[in-house]
């Protein structure tokens, strides 16, 4: 398998898909374990050298500044550090965004900033390629000087505390040294500071959203021109010079997707079509490709953040300089996050309205695209389930990030609260799955109803595709089942690798 090299490029939303993906191993590259060294180096030397408090290095931390620990207390310190700051509650954060949290740890730490030693990066590198995954809660962050609980469960594991998921059991970090004949690491001054400050929790949230959501953008376009051919929609709302002179970037490439996506179609050929269509339909290319181009904003802030240092205070070797200021805020990620639940929101919105159309009983389709309407109720409550999703989305965007709350005494007056807007935009982002998969069994439940009629090959080809997972709906069944499976293709075709 090939590796790749932590230090040695920079990581993108790509390059983290194919590496979680198991496309990649990890491996810290020469420069990054140069630079860490160096950097470690630099603070012992130091410490040996001056004996005035440096924060967070020989002080105590946040109010407890101003205290200052002696030398040969300074391990203790950072141990302390760890155990008092693990203080998590809530459900336990999925596994693959705490993969995740350790890929962007020791890619924040590899840039020789944050004064940890070597072995205590590679440790970290050893829980990855191992697939040892810390246990870490979801609550506990307020989005500043770090996401303090949630970084600290992560780091417990390392000093041979905290409990861990090893080849999916959960088992205490005691058990997993003995199975491993590993030992717990000492950690030396300023490491645990560095290991609990930064951004990760939030990154690793945002980063596994965003990949979803790339996948979710596919499957909204495609199941959209279904939705529009099954509702013997109009194509020239799709056509490029209506576009042209409103060029917004998303727009511009969801006509152009749609217009393509359908060409072929015999049912889109169609004489006889009502003037225009409801906004749901005609609307698409302008609503789509807004959450579009707004993702793309919100992908860029993140891929910064990814491969930023953010931890607190900094250490710059070549200038001789010990920096403590603020790089664990995390407001730029707050912000996206909210951003993100409404460009996500509003995709199931729209979803939601062309649902309702559909089984609205119009354009030569039966009440609920069930045949004998009252003795059976069709999809009537699948369209009530979607509104139901799509309403509880909306009171997820209430924004987290214009909260704040005092902690520390005073001391950490104004945060970010991104960590609650990364765990609600979560559920926005499987929202919107479920969604999305109950606009697929309408539009091809109607589609069907259109038969002898043809929609255009690529439409053919996932409804022909869909059909091996969920089948036509000649009388009522439960539901829930074909929504479940409707899922189950999405993610097992995943939208953007389904079809050329």
């Amino acid at each position: 398998m090939p590796v790749f090299y932590i230090g040695e490029q920079p990581l993108s939303i790509k390059i983290i898909s194919k590496i979680i993906k198991g496309h990649y191993t990890i491996a810290l590259g020469d420069v990054a374990k140069e630079r860490i060294t160096k950097c470690r180096t630099y603070l012992d030397n130091k410490l040996k050298l001056n004996n005035e408090p440096v924060y967070g290095i020989n002080t105590g931390f946040g109010y407890l500044q101003n205290v200052k620990v002696e030398h040969q207390h300074l391990t203790t310190l950072q141990h302390n550090l760890l155990l008092s700051h693990a203080c998590g509650t809530g459900a336990e954060v999925p596994q693959e965004i705490v993969k995740l949290m350790l890929l962007l740890k020791i890619q924040s730490l590899s840039y020789g900033f944050s004064a940890v030693s070597l072995k205590t990066v590679e440790r970290l590198v050893d829980f990855y390629t191992h697939h040892i995954f810390p246990v870490v809660y979801t609550q506990g962050s307020l989005g500043a000087s770090g996401d303090l609980a949630p970084l600290a469960h992560l780091a417990l594991p390392l000093i041979g505390e905290g409990e861990v998921i090893y080849q999916n059991k959960k088992i205490k970090t005691t058990e997993l040294y003995k199975k491993l004949s590993w030992q717990p690491l000492d950690l030396q001054s300023k490491e645990g500071l560095a290991l609990i400050n930064g951004t990760q929790f939030m990154s690793a949230y945002g980063i596994h959203m965003l990949i979803k959501t790339n996948q979710l953008l596919s499957w909204a376009d495609k199941i959209a021109a279904i939705s529009i051919d099954a509702f013997d929609c109009r194509i020239e709302p799709f056509d490029a010079l209506s576009h042209q002179i409103r060029p917004h970037k998303g727009q511009l490439e969801t006509a152009d997707f749609i217009q393509n996506f359908l060409s072929g179609s015999e049912i889109i050929q169609q004489s006889g079509k009502q003037t225009q269509d409801p906004y749901s339909f005609r609307c698409v290319p302008q609503v789509h490709g807004a959450s579009k181009d707004s993702i793309t904003y919100i992908s860029s802030v993140f891929e910064t953040e990814i491969n930023s240092v953010t931890d607190n205070p900094n250490v710059f070797p070549e200038e001789d300089r010990i920096i403590s200021a603020g790089n664990f805020h995390g407001q730029p990620l707050a912000l996206s996050l909210d951003f993100l639940c409404i460009a996500l929101a509003e995709l199931g919105s729209i979803s939601e309205r062309r649902v309702f159309q559909l089984i609205s009983g119009q354009r030569g389709l039966p009440p609920f695209l069930v045949k004998n309407a009252g003795l059976n109720s069709g999809l009537m409550i699948a369209q009530y389930t979607a509104a139901s999703i799509v309403s509880e989305n909306k009171q997820l965007c209430t924004p987290s990030s214009v909260d704040s709350i005092v902690s520390s005494n005073g001391q950490e007056d104004h945060v970010s609260m991104g960590a609650n807007g990364a765990t609600k935009c979560l559920r926005v982002v499987n929202n919107l799955e479920n969604i999305l998969a109950i606009e697929l069994l309408t539009a091809c439940q109607a589609l069907d109803l259109r038969r002898p009629l043809k929609s255009s090959k690529r439409v053919e080809e996932i409804w022909n595709a869909y059909r091996q997972y969920v089948s036509f709906n000649d009388a009522d069944r439960i539901l829930a089942d074909d929504i479940k499976n409707s899922v189950n293709f999405m993610q097992k075709f995943e939208a953007q690798n389904l079809l050329s």
